[in-house]
């Protein structure tokens, strides 16, 4: 099929490539149909399900709210009726209006779905109102023109323009996302009670690059809400299952922004847009089973079995003698055949036995420790119920003291640092008289007041657990004079020996006493040295001073008599005496 030059055999076997290929694509084409119409019953094979799944609730809060053994419990579940009928409202309105797009399909198309044919009839099981959410129930395999792609574009409004879709299309995208709001809102306020309002303010996320960004948005969106802890989970789940981009950017291999109606319903067989519609029911239905689902278990019985109750007691971690303290005592039910599922951050499971899971875990840090994780329930389902829990460990230090009374001495002009321990108590209180104190880090400081002789700190012990304070006793403290400094003449002390050539003063305290903090300035110093004075103001001996000095012979002794201060106290006179080398 090459041009002219051809021979007739040629030509003929050109002919007959070109009718078998066109033979196979029509081969093809017809498995891809019949595979559709295998999709699209397969669908509605799951529809029913989820429909039976929702029914099933709903039996059983019917039956909880006629159970006039428990008053209580009926009155409660009567309520949640309600809004359960508002949730069937909703979802058989959009079931009702998706038959009615196929049916639209099905008409563009010329079918003849309401007559009876040699096979029967494409409607299997017609609509009926009494089991307002079950779509009708079709059989594709009696579709006339199944590959007809022209008539459901038209249908679905994208016929000239796939990015904007018109009519019946555009219709079906605003009640599916009309729908996702509405029973979003609902489930989240149907869990209000008058001490716990909910509700959550529904936004279209219709943009989202993945199912990490869905995931994003939708928290983004109901920290924004209030929605009851127990259930923020499958609501979001719920809200997330009916969630679609609305855009495109890739379609066909071009980069485009068509419409999600477009991108689904562009240049598909009628079969094919049947099933994906189908498809949409289903999402209805399930969205439908799980809230009524999420509110059957509000009212008991519910989700989970158990087969076994225990007694709890749980309490305060720490007590003293004399505390009062408060239990929480309950009986707990469990199945023995589903343990619970415990992980723990910061410890360890030792066992899950009777319902319950220890955790092991070692006490490290300063006042307190904080041990959390989560615990899993399998459901009836099989589905696994998981939940956080945390538990804070109050840490107390076995500490012991040897005291020294006569010993006791706070020093004025002088942040003293003091300890003290309320032992089995997390917290420690000291007051003062006499004394100011404040507290820095683990210690605190005692600033004794001016003129004071004596002064006095009191120790109170506080329990957290309890909030009640503890009275430990009262502790006094002679108040003392902060002692002088020593002078040093180039680092050197009285008795050592300094270089001739040295020029500079310092005062500090001598290595036996042990006070942090203080600094001692050199206000003016005198220099005696064989028989002539010099003096001078500063930490640095003047250069006539110095010159003299560099002429000593080793062995020969100088003397500073310095006045020095520590800026808190009155200033005091201090001398040092080295010999020169």
């Amino acid at each position: 099929m090459g041009g002219g030059n051809e021979s007739p055999r040629q030509k003929m076997i050109g002919m007959m490539y070109l009718v078998l290929t066109a033979l196979l694509a029509l081969n093809v084409s017809k498995s891809i149909l019949e595979a559709f119409v295998a999709i699209e019953e397969n669908i509605q094979v799951a529809n029913e399900n989820e429909f039976a799944r929702g029914e099933e609730k709903k039996q059983q809060l019917m039956e909880v709210a006629t159970d006039k053994s428990n008053p209580a419990v009926a009155d409660k579940a009567k309520a949640y009726l309600k809004d359960v009928e508002k949730i069937e409202k909703m979802s058989a309105e959009m079931i009702v209006f998706l038959d009615e797009c196929k049916f639209k399909i099905f008409e563009a198309c010329k079918e003849k779905y309401k007559e009876k044919g040699e096979h029967g009839s494409m409607i299997r099981v017609p609509y009926d109102k009494k089991l307002a959410c079950k779509p009708t129930r079709m059989d594709l395999s009696l579709v006339a023109g199944p590959d007809l792609y022209d008539e459901p574009m038209l249908v679905m409004g994208i016929n000239e323009d796939i990015k904007n879709p018109k009519g019946t299309g555009i219709e079906l995208w605003e009640k599916y996302n009309k729908y996702r709001k509405e029973i979003t809102e609902l489930v989240v306020k149907s869990a209000s009670t008058p001490e716990k309002p909910y509700s959550l303010k529904v936004d279209n996320i219709n943009e989202f690059k993945d199912g990490l960004d869905l995931e994003k948005k939708v928290n983004k969106m109901f920290e924004k809400g209030k929605v009851s802890p127990d259930e923020i989970d499958e609501v979001k789940k719920i809200y997330k299952s009916l969630s679609k981009n609305e855009r495109h950017e890739i379609h066909h291999g071009e980069v485009t922004g068509v419409h999600w109606v477009g991108k689904t319903f562009d240049h598909n067989p009628q079969v094919a847009g049947i099933a994906s519609i189908s498809a949409l029911q289903k999402e209805i239905l399930t969205a439908r089973a799980d809230a009524v689902s999420l509110i059957r278990s509000r009212v008991g019985g519910g989700e989970f079995s158990f087969n076994k109750v225990m007694s709890l007691a749980t309490g305060p971690m720490i007590a003293n003698s004399g505390d009062e303290v408060e239990l929480k005592v309950l009986m707990a039910a469990f199945d023995s055949d589903k343990q619970p599922v415990v992980n723990v951050s910061g410890g360890s499971v030792k066992e899950v036995k009777d319902g319950v899971g220890t955790v092991v875990a070692k006490v490290s840090g300063s006042s307190e420790m904080k041990l959390s994780g989560t615990v899993a329930i399998a459901k009836k389902n099989g589905e696994l119920k998981s939940m956080p829990w945390e538990h804070t460990i109050k840490i107390m230090k076995p500490e012991g003291t040897v005291s020294l009374p006569d010993m006791q001495v706070l020093y004025e002009g002088y942040n003293n640092r003091v300890k003290g321990v309320a032992s089995g108590y997390d917290q420690t209180i000291l007051a003062g008289s006499g004394v100011s104190l404040s507290k820095s880090g683990e210690f605190w400081i005692a600033t004794p007041a001016p003129k004071t002789k004596t002064c006095s700190i009191s120790i109170s012990g506080k329990s957290s657990i309890t909030n009640k304070t503890v009275s430990l006793g009262s502790f006094e403290f002679k108040v003392k004079p902060l002692p002088g400094a020593a002078i040093y003449f180039a680092g050197k002390g009285t008795g050592e020996a300094a270089p001739k050539t040295a020029r500079g003063l310092s005062a500090k305290f001598p290595p036996d006493i042990d006070l942090q903090g203080i600094n001692f300035t050199i206000l003016s110093w005198k220099m005696d040295f064989m028989g002539r004075n010099f003096e001078g103001n500063g930490t640095v001996i003047s250069d006539a001073a110095g010159k003299l000095l560099s002429q000593a012979k080793p062995g020969q002794t100088v003397t500073f008599i310095c006045r020095y201060t520590n800026g808190k106290t009155a200033i005091k006179t201090g001398a040092v005496t080295v010999q020169l080398q």
